[in-house]
């Protein structure tokens, strides 16, 4: 059997979980362009923002498993676990490391003025607010359900 085999272009949920990503990375990018009016393509594999990209390719992940394999299946609970703990993560361990880091910034800037102290600015969003995590949920779930409805009806 040749490693890419074609049932690998048939898994519905992994299809699911990276067009949610695509979808989520793109609308950010959308928005942060009409915000600023500034585009920039690093911006596509950025974290942080709104709506939140993980959570959006864990429920769609989630979605579409157990649209395929079923609400009951091992499969769904596994992946709506992995998704809860992804939404968890983002929205307080990853949000709180965030903070500091822009409280580090501050200090490093202000020590910076006194003293010659070189060093790159942390990266400052990391994590996601409460609402960047439910708009990914929302896109994630929306989205995966009607990929999956449609490529299992055309299957």
């Amino acid at each position: 059997m040749h490693p890419l085999d074609i049932s690998l272009f048939r898994n519905v949920p992994l299809w699911a979980a990276f067009f949610c990503w695509c979808a989520a990375q793109g609308l950010k990018m959308l928005l942060i362009v009409a915000r600023t009016r500034k585009f920039d393509v690093r911006r596509f594999s950025s974290t942080g923002g709104m709506p939140s990209a993980h959570t959006a390719t864990v429920c769609g992940l989630a979605t579409s498993t157990g649209l395929s394999a079923g609400f009951d299946s091992p499969a769904f609970a596994v992946a709506a676990v992995f998704a809860l703990i992804t939404m968890f993560d983002a929205s307080t361990v990853r949000y709180a490391a965030g903070q500091q880091a822009r409280v580090l910034n501050e200090i490093i800037a202000e020590l910076q003025k006194d003293h010659r102290i070189r060093t790159a600015k942390l990266k400052e969003l990391l994590g996601h607010t409460r609402l960047e995590v439910v708009a990914g949920m929302a896109l994630g779930i929306a989205l995966s359900a009607l990929l999956s409805a449609w490529w299992l009806r055309t299957s």
